[in-house]
């Protein structure tokens, strides 16, 4: 009877279709899948070396180290060398020396034979140290020269000697030259003698040693300049000084 048709549960179907038996890959039934590839391995990629990505620290470290110390100690060096200064300026008020051209004489100033034109001039001079605790000793070497308009007209020597503490000093120098253009020279000369006011520069340069106490210290040049101006350039005659303008520096 109808009725009586057997109904198999889903569960027995789904258990069937578990069991059925698992097709391995490669197989004859899976010819389709037979085309299917593993995929291909990248090559290997080359490593860089960590060491030229970032350099050594330490190397770099003991750079900073080193110019940090050389720094320091430059600053430290300039710093106890102006210490040194201020306590010395303190201690000796330094000042330069003062010089003044009391007096000019020509003694010769003629053409020569050849045209050249021969001078000799004396010169006095004061010189003052206004310094209480420092000497100057004025070395061997010091030179004095007259020049007009460039020209050199005449030169001597500065004598060697000590000039105490606030010390005022006299020199008498004599000043020998001899210039090739006497003749365009003394004609300059003489026309500007007509005006009455006639300009001479007088040029000091003078190795000179400083004293400190009982310390004496390297050797410093003195250079100066005097500008004169003086009535005339009579032979024999005292000549008059209009003006004069003297300046002096320190040269290490």
């Amino acid at each position: 009877m109808a009725d009586h048709q057997k109904i198999h549960p889903m569960a027995d179907a789904e258990a069937a279709t578990s069991r059925a038996p698992l097709v391995p890959p490669g197989s004859a039934t899976s010819e389709k899948d037979t085309s299917i590839r593993p995929p291909a391995q990248a090559p290997p990629q080359r490593m860089i070396p960590v060491m030229q990505l970032n350099p050594p620290k330490k190397s770099r470290s003991c750079f900073c180290k080193c110019f940090y110390w050389t720094i320091s100690t430059l600053v430290l060096l300039i710093i106890i060398i102006a210490a040194v200064i201020g306590i010395l300026y303190l201690a000796f008020q330094p000042k330069l020396p003062k010089y003044s051209v009391d007096s000019l004489k020509i003694s010769d100033l003629s053409l020569n034979l050849d045209f050249s034109l021969s001078a000799k001039f004396d010169v006095k001079i004061t010189a003052n140290n206004p310094n209480k605790k420092i000497g100057i000793y004025y070395e061997k070497g010091g030179r004095l020269s007259v020049w007009y308009t460039n020209m050199q007209l005449c030169e001597g020597s500065l004598p060697i000697f000590y000039q105490g503490h606030q010390n005022i000093t006299k020199l008498n120098l004599s000043l020998t030259g001899q210039n090739q253009y006497g003749n365009t020279l003394m004609n300059a000369l003489q026309q500007q003698q007509q005006t009455g006011r006639i300009p001479l520069d007088l040029n000091v340069n003078a190795p000179v040693a400083i004293k400190l106490g009982r310390l004496k210290l390297q050797k410093v040049r003195i250079l100066g300049e005097c500008m004169l101006v003086v009535d005339s350039l009579s032979a024999d005659n005292q000549i008059s000084i209009k003006a004069s303008d003297c300046k002096f520096k320190l040269k290490l």
